[in-house]
């Protein structure tokens, strides 16, 4: 049976730029690819999040109908990073059935969860 691997996910930004920052900010690593249009940031072993430029691509739909999710330690201090940066929290840190965990916005509005699975 063939089983593709999750290559990298992509988030259609209004601003590159502004997207590679808030991004480089919050995972504290470099872009491998960069122009007007289009940037790739590295996530955890192969992943990379692309973050391309919606005006280049016709009918794009809103962003928040999805997440990307974020394993954690200590969910409480990423929090309190995040929000010292000025990231908008939708949710506080909060224990929840499946873990302790908060929730984010980037500067498009795509959510971002950070978690702790429980026991």
């Amino acid at each position: 049976m063939i089983q593709p691997r999750v290559a990298f996910i992509i988030l259609f930004v209004s601003d590159v730029a502004r997207s590679v920052a808030f991004y480089r900010d919050l995972l504290g690593r470099e872009p491998v690819e960069e122009s007007r249009t289009f940037a790739m940031m590295p996530l955890d072993g192969e992943q990379m999040l692309g973050l391309w430029l919606k005006t280049e691509l016709g009918d794009v739909p809103p962003a928040g109908a999805s997440e990307i999710a974020f394993i954690e330690g200590d969910v409480d201090g990423v929090a309190r990073d995040w929000s010292g940066k000025g990231v908008t929290i939708l949710q506080q840190p909060t224990d929840m059935d499946f873990g302790r965990t908060f929730l984010a916005a980037d500067p498009d509005g795509h959510r971002l969860r950070v978690f702790l699975p429980g026991a």
